[in-house]
This record gives structure tokens, sequence and C-alpha cells, in this order.
């Protein structure tokens, strides 16, 4: 199977290593990579030596006879790109937040009915498995009814990316549709979708909003979502929940360890095994991966049984997106008033 990227900087790396690493048990090759960073380029083509280069994606897409294309640039350019990647008829796998507009939610389904081809979307928290472990617990009724959720995920001013990409809010959507739409995935993936929702937030000096605070209601929970880009560069990255369950409150923490606790209302306190990919292939350890290699193996195991990537489709992403976008809407209504 022909693959190409399109955008190997840091997301992209690592969609490159878990590539690799696949290609040690599958058909996979990478023979096409995209990036305008020479030394991007350059690093990327030490793992696939006879792969052809290009400063531009639009370029390899129309030169490239591929199976299938990893968009992996800023947010602005996934869905243009998405779109001559399927008319191109290569299945598309797609970084979050698979767009940024109402419209491209529109042209993306309309484009996709029509050629055929299987869209994933990067969605990769719903392949963690801390988050994993959370979904078989609900999904289980292991610690009976779920009654609240808390999630959050902390990051420090976002001082990297490709001529500030991340600082324009209308190519990265703020830190709504980049860093907090991982917490509002899961919780769709986990809930489905809201009855209603109430947002705080704040922005930073520019305007562009950096913090989200949102509730959202369901029949049986609420669940609390925080985001955050501080203004801070050092502040570390921090991603966590407290699930609320009526037996139990599952916690994570990215910074104990172990991760992962449970707190039962008998008084057990459980530590449960969290099973991440192990292993080395092709000298790429895949516990760094982690839910990057899962995701994709997943995604590439979908295309050999010809079948829809149904866990994080684009219907999904898509989803996510709307809700995103409803959200950034209130975000500024709320720093305003």
């Amino acid at each position: 199977m022909k693959v190409g990227i399109i955008g190997v900087g840091g997301m992209g790396a690592s969609h490159n290593q878990a590539l690799k690493a696949l290609s040690e048990k599958t058909g996979i090759e990478v023979t096409a990579i995209a990036d305008r960073t020479p030394e991007y380029l350059a690093r990327a083509k030490e793992l696939w030596p006879e792969a052809v280069l290009y400063e531009d994606g639009r370029e390899l897409l129309e030169k490239e006879k591929l199976d299938c294309v990893h968009i992996c640039t800023p947010s602005f350019l996934h869905a243009d790109l998405t779109v001559a990647a399927m008319e191109a008829g290569m299945h598309v796998f797609v970084e979050k937040p698979v767009c940024l507009s109402a419209a491209d939610c529109d042209r993306l389904l309309e484009v996709k009915k029509r050629t055929g081809v299987k869209v994933m979307v990067g969605q990769v928290v719903r392949f963690f498995p801390e988050y994993r472990f959370l979904k078989e617990a609900y999904d289980s009724g292991r610690y009976g009814k779920l009654k609240s959720l808390v999630m959050r995920r902390l990051s420090k001013n976002v001082r990297w990316g490709y001529e500030n990409w991340f600082h324009d809010e209308k190519k990265s959507g703020s830190v709504i549709l980049d860093l907090h739409i991982h917490d509002v995935d899961f919780m769709r993936y986990l809930l489905g979708e809201p009855e209603q929702f109430q947002v705080r937030a704040t922005a930073y000096e520019g305007g562009m909003i950096n913090q989200v605070v949102a509730e959202f209601d369901y029949p049986e929970q609420f669940v609390s979502i925080e985001g955050l880009w501080d203004v801070a560069p050092d502040l570390p990255f921090h991603p966590s929940f407290r699930a609320h369950f009526e037996n139990a409150t599952v916690i994570y923490d990215s910074k104990d360890k172990p991760a992962v606790k449970v707190w039962r209302n008998d008084g057990v306190t459980e530590e449960p095994e969290i099973v991440k990919e192990s292993g080395v292939q092709c000298g790429i350890d895949l516990s760094s991966l982690g839910g990057y290699y899962t995701e994709i193996a997943y995604f590439y195991d979908c295309l050999a049984k010809g079948v829809e990537p149904e866990i994080a489709s684009l219907e999904e992403g898509i989803g996510s997106v709307r809700l995103a976008l409803r959200e950034l809407e209130a975000a500024h209504a709320a720093v305003r008033a």
C-alpha cells in the first residue's frame, strides 16, 4: 500500500514513526512526503530513503498515485487538502480538527459520500489507554451509573508552530478547536450529544480565546471541561479527568504514578493495569507513540478489512467540530459580556 504524508513536523513525525513500525508487519510503504521545512523533510526521509519529496502538499496529491495519505498540516489547511485527496481517490487520515467552519463540515461530508473513500480523524484521545479504561468502565456499568465527569487539558502558551499559526484564531480555531476539542470529542464518544451547555472564557490580549470552561448537561449526568493555553511559556502540559460513579470515583492525573486510580465507596483503592502499546520495532519504541500508534494501526486494519473506521470517523470528527464551533461563539460572547 503506497502512502503519503503531508506535514512531518511535530504530529507528522509521530505519524511517520508509527507508519514505519507498521510497515514491519504490513504492506505499508511511505512513498511521498511533503513539508515546507527542509529539516523536517530530511528527518522523515531517513525512515524512507526512496520516498519522493515535495515542498507543497497540493503538488504531492496532483503528481502521486497513492492508496492513502496522512494530512498533518496546520489546522487551516486540513479541509482543502482532505477534499483534494478524496477527489483523487485516496483514503485519508487527517489530524484534528478536521476543519474550522460549518461550511467545510458540509463540504467534507458531501465529497466523502460522492467519492466513497474512507476517512479517519485523529481524535487520538479515544485511543489513549487511560480514556479507554474509562469508556469500558462506563459501558460495562462496573461502578454503577456515571453521575458527573470533570476533564481538564492544560498547556503552556503556544509559541511553536509554522509562522506562529496557533495565535491566529482563523487558522487554529483557538484553544477550543485545537486543544479543548480532544475532551469534547471524548465526551461525545462516551455520552453522545449534550442537551445544552454553558461557557465561560478568557482571551489573550489580542482577543483570541485562550481558556474555556464549559459545562454540558445530559439527562443523567453533567460534564465540566476546561481547556487552557496559559499566558506562561513554561507551564507543563497536564491532562486529567475525574469520573464520579455511583460506587466509585475514577481519577486520571498525568502527573501521578500510577496515573489512574479507582477510589471505591467500600474503602478499597484500585490501581488498574493500564495496557499500553509495547515493544520496539525498527528502532522505534511503540510505548513512546502510545495512542498515536494505536489509532493508525486501527485505521489500516479497517482499510485491510474494507470497513469504515467507526471509532473516529469523519462524521464523528465533524460532530465534535460543530459543537466546538458553537462553544467558540459562546466563548466570545462571554468575553464581551
